[in-house]
């Protein structure tokens, strides 16, 4: 049996791959060491939840701030993805369990205990699994509803790409209040980047969940640094307007060991402020672009101003 925690283990297929080196991080991506009561308290329910959370998987560099409010992104379907991107830190390989099913409760149950206004659950991807897991989310927004009626949800969701068109359905008949899935970077870079994925099926998905529900919002967020170039970013945002996503992040992209995909660069605050500017002229309702911007950051707060965006909108219009 094969152990996670160590790097050679967690990535298997990425240790034939060369090293690049981790360059050093500038002023304005350096954050705090994570600690606190907040913090201890939100790991401990975690711990005794048996949840994963994506926060210590990827190694989130908001992980100390945001579970010193309570606030963790929690991962289900296991710790081990059937894909092997070469930004990402989280284990892959052949996940060794089945779907627990009894992990949607537990999530319920921890939403419940941290007293969480929104919520935001992702998971691996379970390429395994007939479904890709649309069932289990399906159940488990189900759950944390039953428990906690009030809490908004956002998913953040595999591609369902090796699944027959009702998994997707699935997920949006569940009515969560935020589809998220991300399409991670331009499409010129995803052989390298994104290998098991394709641009077009990730845009396509969430273009279908508007046709699904479209009071239903949509969320996408990509990584700069990667070697992209700003027209490609640009033509990502337009791709993303055609296909009606409301919610654009983008954010820094850090390279969590010699083995993965190396920093091209360190995109500056002003680079992130323009790419903001630009996406609210291209119609986005909320946009979130700074350097330590990930998918669930602040995640509660913007969804109220995306709400809020919306209401806006439709008054004026």
């Amino acid at each position: 049996m094969r152990d996670i925690k160590i790097p050679e283990q967690r990535h298997p297929e990425k240790q034939r791959r060369a090293d690049s080196p981790q360059p050093k991080k500038p002023d304005w991506i350096r954050v705090k060491a994570p600690g606190g009561k907040g913090y201890a308290e939100t790991a401990k329910i975690m711990r005794e939840n048996k949840l994963v959370t994506v926060c210590e998987e990827a190694g989130c560099p908001n992980l100390g701030e945001c579970w010193s409010q309570g606030h963790a992104t929690m991962m289900i379907m296991g710790e081990v993805c059937t894909r092997a991107c070469t930004f990402c830190n989280i284990a892959t390989g052949k996940p060794p369990e089945d779907l627990d099913a009894f992990e949607p409760g537990r999530v319920a149950h921890a939403v419940e205990k941290l007293g969480l206004n929104h919520v935001v659950i992702t998971s691996v991807d379970r390429d395994d699994v007939e479904d890709g897991g649309a069932d289990h989310f399906a159940q488990t927004i189900r759950a944390i509803r039953h428990r906690s009626p009030a809490t908004t949800i956002e998913i953040l969701t595999p591609d369902f790409i090796k699944c027959a068109p009702e998994a997707l359905e699935t997920v949006v008949a569940a009515r969560p209040d935020v589809f998220n899935h991300n399409l991670e970077t331009v499409p010129g870079l995803y052989p390298e980047v994104r290998p098991g994925a394709r641009y077009f099926h990730s845009l396509r998905l969430l273009q279908r969940v508007k046709e699904l529900d479209p009071r239903m919002f949509t969320k996408s967020g990509i990584m700069v640094g990667l070697g992209e170039d700003r027209q490609s970013v640009m033509q990502v945002m337009d791709d993303m307007r055609a296909a009606d996503i409301d919610f654009l992040t983008i954010g820094q992209y850090l390279q969590p060991t010699p083995k993965h995909h190396r920093v091209d660069r360190f995109v500056t605050p002003d680079e992130f402020a323009s790419y903001e500017k630009a996406a609210f002229g291209k119609g986005f309702l909320m946009v979130s672009a700074t350097p330590l911007t990930r998918s669930s950051y602040h995640a509660g707060d913007d969804f109220a101003r995306l709400r809020a965006a919306r209401e806006a909108r439709l008054s004026a219009g």
